[in-house]
């Protein structure tokens, strides 16, 4: 845990698992707490406050023998790209792609995984497409010299993905391997947010459990205006920034940029 952070322990836990439960991630259950204490490194009376205030307001159910799981409704994000009450920006994907790809020059990439799987509820809602349609998600960590900058998850309708693999996501970004094998883009929705490390992020970019990340959500779509690609990436703020300019006209250029360390 942060103790850096003017937070108890189980609040700190309690706000991580508050966000992991809003973006459907215990949709089969959520571990036990055992597990929950060792990914947190605290014990278990810490836990079991942090999961009894989660009951409280209504957001698990915990039955004895059959274990935590989220209450119906819980698999939803506040954050779901097709939430018309947020009202994300649509932002120029052209330019948007040319900063992303510039970006890239300055870091490294490790896919950390890239597999098929079925969509999820929260997944198929985001790329409107059936549950349990095959997609492909790969996770992976940016990182300069200076150390992890950014881990990054995203989803891809596996008929798109089948003219580039592994050692390709290692090379280059997603949007432009979609370009390269004929896709035409078209626009992008996306949300701006803070989010908290859990354990796994936490470990990956080297910052303590319940370190505040810049949370970047995307959405986009091809010419057709259909979704092709639905990205969930966490990035420190201390190696990573986010710049919006935006016209009288409504226009936004989105520009991104990797801090890099400088010797005198």
């Amino acid at each position: 845990m942060n103790d850096a952070l003017p937070l108890t322990k189980y609040h700190q836990i309690y706000l991580v698992l508050h966000e992991q439960l809003r973006d459907g991630r215990f949709a089969q259950g959520m571990p036990a707490e055992v597990v929950l204490a060792q990914q947190f490194g605290v014990g278990r009376v810490t836990v079991r406050r942090a999961l009894e205030q989660l009951v409280n307001e209504g957001l698990i159910v915990r039955v004895a023998g059959r274990g935590t799981r989220p209450t119906l409704g819980q698999s939803s994000s506040p954050l779901d790209p097709l939430d018309q009450t947020r009202q994300p920006h649509p932002t120029r994907l052209t330019g948007l792609m040319e900063n992303i790809v510039a970006a890239s020059r300055y870091t490294t990439v490790k896919v950390l995984e890239w597999r098929t799987l079925e969509a999820s509820q929260t997944v198929a809602c985001a790329l409107q497409i059936p549950v349990g349609t095959k997609v492909k998600r790969a996770i992976r960590r940016r990182s300069t010299q200076d150390g992890p900058v950014s881990y990054i998850t995203t989803y891809v309708p596996e008929a798109l993905c089948r003219g580039f693999g592994r050692p390709e996501l290692a090379n280059k970004p997603i949007l432009q391997l979609l370009e390269e094998s004929g896709v035409e883009l078209g626009r992008a929705q996306q949300t701006v947010s803070a989010r908290q490390a859990d354990a796994v992020v936490a470990s990956e970019l080297g910052v303590a459990i319940g370190t505040a990340l810049l949370a970047v959500r995307r959405l986009v779509y091809d010419v057709q205006d259909k979704p092709i690609q639905w990205l969930d990436g966490l990035y420190r703020p201390d190696r990573y920034e986010y710049q919006m300019e935006v016209s009288q006209v409504g226009s936004i250029d989105a520009r991104i940029s990797v801090k890099e360390s400088r010797s005198d």
